[in-house]
């Protein structure tokens, strides 16, 4: 947590405010921070009621026009906050400006860098990418306090994928747009949760919220190939845990919105891959 304060601290634009929201820790954080930071931050202790839950509590605590999210693990590098808050000064019309992700193991270990236009292929109404690729990235977002306040934040009902269902929700109602530079450095899975089983089911549950809500939002092609997309990627996940009649299951439903050969060449390649893991569980035994 300390490496992440300090690297708000250390913003080339100093933040007007750091909100730390401790959700029911019993190491000692709150001694340990004010020891080290003082009155430079604010800090907020609730009982354990999730990551949701303490992100909308900082958030209604917040006082500024903008927010920026940072997770515990996750860093900020120095020109973040400047370069996103120019930004979206600059485009007034728009909600949330996010950017580029350095993507690192544990121990600092470079993964790769998730570039935003791959996804959003242009500044403006975005849900028509994000539908079929919804990754937030928290910590990579800055937006407006009229963004949360429309949203109502992040879902504490869900264990999981709460990110990308607030991501979903938000450029459903507000333009989006991207700084086109790595500004942050995000940790794999370090909360652990993106492990668990339960993360496919959470995200297509809100995969499919969304897409029911874009209909005659979201041309018809597109939201067919989103759904497409999203059912056979869950279908791999749910294959690698094993969990075969689930993975059966999206994968008819991908083949039923398929928009093309390709589509379908792809989905086939599931039965090598669900065969190679059945064999290999198999040989375990």
């Amino acid at each position: 947590m300390q490496c992440a304060i300090d690297s708000a601290l250390a913003q080339t634009c100093p933040v007007d405010e750091i909100i730390v929201v401790d959700d029911g820790s019993t190491d000692g954080t709150e001694d340990a921070l004010a020891a080290r930071y003082g009155g430079r931050i604010r800090y907020h202790r609730q009982q354990n009621a999730g990551v949701s839950a303490a992100r909308n509590a900082g958030m209604r605590l917040a006082r500024g026009r903008y927010i920026a999210l940072l997770d515990s693990d996750d860093l900020w590098l120095p020109d973040k906050t400047r370069l996103q808050r120019e930004w979206l000064d600059a485009h007034p019309d728009f909600g949330m400006v996010l950017c580029d992700v350095e993507r690192i193991e544990a121990d600092g270990t470079p993964i790769n860098v998730f570039r935003r236009r791959d996804v959003l292929k242009e500044d403006g109404w975005a849900l028509q990418w994000l539908l079929a690729n919804p990754s937030l990235v928290p910590a990579s977002a800055m937006f407006r306090r009229e963004v949360f306040e429309t949203s109502g934040g992040f879902d504490p009902s869900l264990r999981t994928a709460e990110d990308i269902d607030f991501h979903l929700r938000v450029a459903k109602t507000w333009r989006i747009g991207v700084v086109e530079q790595s500004l942050v450095k995000a940790m794999r899975g370090h909360d652990g949760l993106s492990a668990e089983s339960s993360t496919y089911d959470d995200y297509v549950k809100v995969v499919e919220r969304a897409a029911a809500d874009a209909e005659g939002v979201v041309d018809e092609a597109l939201r067919r190939h989103a759904l497409s997309v999203i059912y056979a990627r869950n279908a791999r996940g749910m294959a690698i845990r094993r969990r075969w009649r689930d993975a059966w299951r999206l994968a008819c439903a991908a083949w039923s919105y398929a928009q093309n050969a390709t589509q379908k060449r792809e989905l086939l390649g599931l039965i090598p891959f669900s065969a190679k893991r059945i064999l290999s569980g198999w040989l375990r035994r």
